[in-house]
């Protein structure tokens, strides 16, 4: 997902997959919907971006807990996450 923060010079090579995700270019709406509401679209949008693997690297990465991020759901990386400590 693109965000807008600074970030540290250090690790700015590491984000830089961002300013190429297909998300920067369309509406957070898609990948931070209201609760009960569908993640189809985010989830489209992740299935055509290059940038899929590493978004999702990132999210597991980084614990992040809300949004689509690597075309999965919030429960989907829960889920990965679990597997992958077994």
């Amino acid at each position: 997902m693109h965000t807008d923060t600074e970030t540290d010079p250090d690790t700015s090579s590491d984000m830089d997959w961002q300013d190429q995700a297909l998300c920067a270019q369309t509406g957070a709406e898609f990948f931070f919907p209201e609760p009960g509401s569908s993640v189809r679209e985010a989830k489209r949008i992740c299935g055509m971006c290059a940038m899929r693997s590493a978004c999702l690297d990132y999210a597991l990465n980084n614990d992040e807990r809300f949004g689509v991020w690597g075309g999965l759901s919030e429960k989907e990386r829960l889920s990965l996450r679990r597997m992958d400590r077994e």
